[in-house]
């Protein structure tokens, strides 16, 4: 009889991967009696409403298909309780996987049309393809093919809910603290084009945004809460389904009424401590909101945006440069050029006399985690498009001179700055 599986999922920088497989065993082994080989794991990602294996592009510029099926190597196999915690001996084993990043064969999510990305099923059959010692002897054989349930830690404390804009109610999810007291900050993250649709858990989890949530970064602020819309196309959306070119956005007023309603709903935020960004999109939705609705805002962190900026006039400048803002972008991003984004409207507010305006400029996005290599073991280079990557795990520490950012002569990054900013 074929036996049950468990998954744990960790939100990465790459978005939510199938990290570990936990399988009760039919009695207890030693930790050593284990090595990497003792299972295979091969994994079918389907389509959650069809069933079906899902194909997908070989790569961004290829229009081949290819099923999305095939092994996954176990990085590390132990022995564990039935949570996958480590043990000298258990009833269970746990299987690590790498998350790699070409196939990403153990993702959950997956880039499908009308071009957003969604959860997937990931199909696990684990084959034991060596014998197991016991102190009662040995086994073998077993095979396990039956999702049980999983565990994604990193979500804990968010929840999910719409606004009741009538004209265009949004979905979002959001985060409340569960360290400090008194009037917490409000920090608003947008999702780029991908991360749009009709899954809301996308919104925050397509990306590693549930770190605005850690304790580390939350310590930073002494307990804030965070803010994800979700809108069922893209922010750059003008009314005509298309990416705009005119710089407007149908979804301004819906926004608008969104983060009004939830300041409203929750009394202890502290409204002169909100803050708004987002990557690509949700860049360019966040030039949108502040250049709409300037001196709302305490601070913009956009990243990757996509606001042209021949569509900003100089009023539109002298209107947010009192605005704190930290940019984020990449020297090698070809989906959104920083020669015609970010690099001419950063160099108009700092010619507009703008105070407190930074840009991490960097030269590629390379794995800082540990987590993604390439076929040679070093480091994956992601797309120059990533440079979320850097800004949500907080490694935007230079500005557009490569000097560190500094606040009363001390070093910060990015959501340390952020942090520091009040209209007050």
């Amino acid at each position: 009889m074929n036996r049950s599986y468990m998954t744990v999922t960790e939100v990465t920088d790459y978005g939510p991967y199938i990290t570990k497989l936990i399988l009760p065993l039919t009695q207890s082994v030693k930790s050593d009696a284990l090595s990497d080989d003792t299972f295979n794991v091969y994994v079918e990602r389907r389509n959650k409403k069809t069933g079906e294996v899902i194909e997908l592009r070989k790569d961004w510029n290829s229009e081949v298909l290819y099923p999305s099926k095939g092994y996954c190597r176990v990085t590390r196999a132990y022995t564990s309780d039935i949570e996958g915690n480590k043990t000298e001996i258990g009833s269970h084993v746990t299987l690590e996987l790498e998350c790699e990043a070409i196939n990403r064969l153990n993702s959950e999510t997956a880039f499908m049309e009308p071009g957003h990305n969604v959860y997937v099923f990931c199909d696990f059959r684990i084959t034991q393809v060596k014998e197991l010692q016991t102190d009662n002897g040995s086994f073998s054989g077993l095979v396990y093919d039956h999702f049980s349930g999983g565990k994604m830690e990193q979500v804990k404390g968010w929840a999910n809910s719409e606004s009741s804009y009538s004209d265009m109610p949004l979905r979002f999810g959001y985060y409340s603290p569960k360290m400090g007291r008194g009037k917490r900050p409000l920090i608003i993250w947008l999702h780029g084009a991908g991360e749009g649709g009709y899954e809301t858990e996308i919104a925050y989890t397509g990306n590693n945004v549930v770190n605005l949530s850690s304790e580390k970064v939350q310590g930073l602020f002494g307990g804030a809460y965070v803010l994800a819309p979700q809108v069922p196309t893209m922010w750059m959306d003008d009314g005509f389904g298309l990416y705009t070119k005119s710089g407007q956005s149908k979804y301004v007023p819906a926004l608008k009424a969104l983060i009004d309603e939830f300041v409203e709903c929750h009394s202890d935020i502290d409204t002169n401590r909100i803050y708004i960004g987002g990557c690509s999109n949700g860049g360019f939705m966040t030039m949108r909101m502040i250049i709409d609705y300037p001196g709302y805002f305490a601070a913009a962190y956009p990243v990757c945006e996509a606001l042209y900026d021949e569509v900003i006039s100089d009023q539109n400048i002298e209107d947010i440069k009192n605005t704190p803002i930290w940019f984020t972008h990449a020297k090698n991003d070809e989906i959104v050029k920083p020669e015609i984004t970010v690099i001419p409207t950063y160099e108009r507010l700092l010619e507009a006399g703008a105070p407190n305006v930074h840009f991490s400029y960097f030269d590629s996005v390379v794995d800082t985690s540990g987590n993604f290599k390439d076929s040679e073991g070093n480091p994956f280079e992601f797309f120059g498009h990533g440079t979320w990557i850097y800004m949500l795990k907080d490694e935007c520490v230079l500005d557009y001179d490569v000097s560190p950012v500094q606040v009363k002569g001390k070093d910060v990054t990015l959501l340390q700055w952020l942090a520091l900013q009040s209209k007050q």
